[in-house]
């Protein structure tokens, strides 16, 4: 894994976007950091000799640029319910900052993409993937006083987790 500089700036890369994502001070902030995480993450995935791990490193782009999109919408829509008294009910902002996250990790309502991602990777970008990269939502996660949500998927990843 480290037989070459590229894959070290990549790895000193993501260890910064998560370090950025866990000390921002704002969502946006959070935001960039784990977007500097991801982009550093995805070449570390990809060998030019396997085809799965192409593969799986196009899934996860997919879908965390799916989450990224719709976290960006949250963060947006935050932001304005605290510029304009608006109607924006901060429960929904919550809800969708919650999923979102979930998403991101892995957890259960939203883990459908994991297990197919995991096919293609080798042992080390699978530690990787398994713990590094949830250190991050994880934290923001931690922010959020969103109960309910936390602990359907708690529950859910108990369940999913004893088949």
């Amino acid at each position: 894994m480290f037989n070459n500089s590229s894959k070290i700036l990549f790895l000193t890369m993501m260890m910064t976007g998560t370090l950025i994502t866990v000390t921002s001070n704002s969502w946006l902030g959070a935001w960039m950091g784990l977007e500097i995480n991801l982009l550093s993450f995805i070449p570390l995935m990809s060998d030019s000799n396997n085809l799965k791990s192409t593969e799986s490193s196009l899934k996860y782009f997919l879908t965390q640029a799916l989450a990224s999109t719709v976290l960006l919408f949250a963060v947006i829509l935050l932001m304005l319910k605290n510029n304009i008294n608006n109607e924006i009910n901060e429960s929904f902002t919550s809800m969708i900052l919650m999923s979102t996250l979930l998403l991101k990790s892995g957890a259960a309502p939203f883990h459908f993409w994991f297990p197919n991602l995991m096919e293609g990777l080798n042992w080390l970008n699978a530690l990787i993937l398994m713990t590094w990269q949830k250190i991050a939502p994880l934290m923001l996660i931690s922010y959020l006083n969103s109960s309910y949500l936390l602990i359907m998927s708690i529950m859910l990843s108990a369940m999913v987790g004893a088949l």
